[in-house]
């Protein structure tokens, strides 16, 4: 018997055990689903490669038919580009306008809130769950974990403006409104809602190391909170593609869309500089 499996059987209190079966069982779904995902990139691999079904069949040891459905079962291989478990988003916080810092609570930005529910429905169809919690307007949020997706300014948070200076390629600037700058190009991306007033925002993508060196996180942001909605809506339709350019390395690059004025809703989302990569 698995050692794992030996160590729940060994639980003596009934109820205990019990629950000690559901985690493990948990933990192995979790597995299965993740193995399901690399076994499906990797056929899809081998078919872009130029093998065919049959070929890929026989060094399988399965039928052809297997083959196809293999290619169809699990989830897709973009999945990764998030993590493999539950997933937390970090929306910034903000105290309640109109009240003192005592009576004051913490809350997010409607935008931010839209930006969750979005993120949680796509990574519903990667086979991926997700819970947020708001980043106290101390702006201090743990970045050493994974399966991390953190939606705030560096106007809010410190500690995310110290990652943001380990970017050589794009970078939030400040002079008479806060911006965007390609440091390669020296190109300038301003709002244009600071522009022209007109429906339309700058958002910034990446995924940036942790702290402690052990891992990586998704990061979004934009100009204004509604940028962060145009990054989202551009994952929503262009995750495959950034995951094969990007993988699960690390990366930035900038992201403008429209928006309807009345409905707040994206209609275009658009990347805009290149896809820079931050490793060898």
């Amino acid at each position: 018997m698995h050692q794992e499996i030996q160590q729940v059987a060994q639980v003596e209190v009934p109820v205990e055990r019990a629950k000690a079966a559901i985690a493990l069982m948990a933990d192995y779904q979790g597995r299965v689903t993740e193995l399901s995902r690399i076994r499906r990139e990797a056929i899809e691999e081998a078919a872009a490669a130029g093998m065919s079904q049959s070929e890929i069949a026989t060094l399988l040891g399965v039928s052809r038919g297997r083959v196809g459905q293999l290619a169809a079962q699990g989830p897709p291989p973009e999945r990764a580009f998030f993590g493999t478990d539950l997933m937390t988003i970090s929306l910034g916080g903000k105290y309640e306008a109109g009240k003192s810092p005592e009576e004051a609570g913490e809350v997010v930005s409607r935008q931010d809130l839209g930006n969750f529910e979005h993120l949680r429905q796509l990574l519903a169809t990667l086979k991926l769950e997700a819970q947020y919690e708001v980043i106290a307007p101390t702006g201090m949020v743990n970045l050493n974990r994974d399966n991390h997706i953190v939606v705030c300014g560096p106007r809010l948070s410190p500690i995310i403006a110290q990652v943001l200076e380990g970017d050589d390629n794009l970078r939030f600037q400040k002079d008479r409104a806060w911006h965007l700058v390609d440091l390669k190009s020296q190109e300038i991306y301003r709002s244009p809602m600071d522009e022209d007033g007109s429906a339309g925002d700058v958002g910034y993508l990446a995924r940036l190391p942790r702290l402690d060196g052990k891992g990586t996180f998704i990061y979004i942001a934009g100009i204004h909170a509604i940028g962060a909605n145009g990054v989202v809506h551009y994952l929503e339709n262009h995750l495959a593609e950034l995951y094969r350019d990007v993988r699960t390395r690390r990366f930035s690059t900038l992201i403008s869309c429209r928006y309807d004025p009345k409905t707040q809703e994206i209609l275009e989302s658009k990347r805009v500089s290149p896809i820079y990569r931050h490793e060898a």
